[in-house]
């Protein structure tokens, strides 16, 4: 599969068959791949907490449905908890100097790493950014210190593949100026 057809499959999948599980092998790629992940001066701002065992992922779950939102996560095998580390100086520097916060902009570059490795290696995946971060927090241990950012969940998805709705690229781009 080439990388067009690969952003053309990934979709944000809300239901996964919860008797096939994940195998930490996949698990396993899907991070490594996402380490590769640019990030602003090589930073790499980020922690991935890997949420695999069945007991954790019912806790997590709770923390994330919590809110009265994403209901489905009920039933998520695995959960891949991106918390955002202290940046290097230069990219800290950077941030202050141009007024953006590049350790967001670079949990956002590894989240969309994350669900791309996912569906190359034939798993459904969503973003999650609204949960109850004091209760996931507590969870799994995270210090008051880190940035709880997303949850980037992964299985064997049963939605069916839906085609992707843009606008149009001439109301999204422009050349040279803007608009």
């Amino acid at each position: 599969m080439n990388f067009r057809e690969l952003v053309e499959k990934r979709q944000s999948d809300r239901r996964y068959d919860p008797n096939i599980a994940v195998e930490p092998e996949m698990v396993s790629r899907i991070v490594e791949t996402a380490l590769l992940a640019p990030s602003a001066c090589n930073a790499q701002p980020w922690h991935i907490t890997i949420v695999d065992n069945p007991e954790c992922c019912r806790q997590v779950s709770e923390a994330i449905t919590s809110l009265g939102l994403n209901k489905f996560a009920t039933d998520v095998p695995v959960h891949l908890i991106i918390t955002e580390e202290r940046p290097n100086f230069l990219s800290a520097l950077g941030s202050v100097m141009y007024g953006k916060h590049f350790p967001h902009i670079d949990c956002g570059i590894l989240a969309a790493h994350l669900v791309l490795a996912a569906t190359a290696e034939g798993l459904g995946s969503c973003i999650i950014g609204s949960f109850n971060e004091k209760k996931l927090r507590k969870t799994l241990g995270i210090p008051r210190s880190r940035k709880i950012l997303l949850d980037v969940v992964i299985g064997h998805s049963i939605d069916p593949h839906r085609p992707k709705v843009r606008k149009p690229e001439s109301e999204t781009t422009s050349h040279n100026s803007y608009r």
